[in-house]
């Protein structure tokens, strides 16, 4: 599976560990910046990572900022993209099972380490359920057709 990663300069340490951990799982890593602390706009990076995911070229996409806010509002604006915010391991599991989220948004300077990482495993291993959450996905994507 192909990850796409991005982050500013708020989720660049996030970013990296978690970068680390998907080489270390077997996963091919796609990284779109930012590369450094230097201050950059988080819209910049999310959208690079998003558009992989839209387009096909990465499987699911992972982005980092400092609150996850401002990358999950960004990601969010790719169509096909359906970007979550998740600081806890449930909504990461229910926004695979029930949203069939493809991108995940997180803040580096909200989560640590350890959860941000058990976050990352539930999301990549969670499972779309389908039933009447497939219908409820399609009512999105056919409203996003219409924008």
């Amino acid at each position: 599976m192909k990850i796409a990663l991005a982050c500013d300069h708020g989720g660049f340490e996030l970013k990296e560990i978690v970068k680390e951990y998907l080489i270390e799982k077997g996963y091919e890593i796609q990284d779109h910046g930012t590369y450094s602390l230097e201050s950059v706009d988080y819209f910049d990076y999310a959208v690079k990572a998003a558009e992989a995911v839209a387009s096909g070229e990465a499987d699911k996409g992972i982005v980092v900022c400092g609150t996850g806010i401002g990358v999950s509002i960004s990601a969010n604006k790719v169509k096909g993209i359906r970007c979550a915010l998740c600081h806890d391991v449930y909504s990461a599991e229910m926004t695979r099972a029930h949203n069939d989220s493809n991108v995940l948004a997180m803040g580096g300077r909200v989560i640590g380490k350890d959860l941000a990482l058990r976050i990352v495993k539930a999301w990549l291993e969670g499972e779309f359920e389908g039933g009447r959450h497939k219908r409820r996905i399609e009512k999105i994507a056919i409203y996003e057709n219409k924008c």
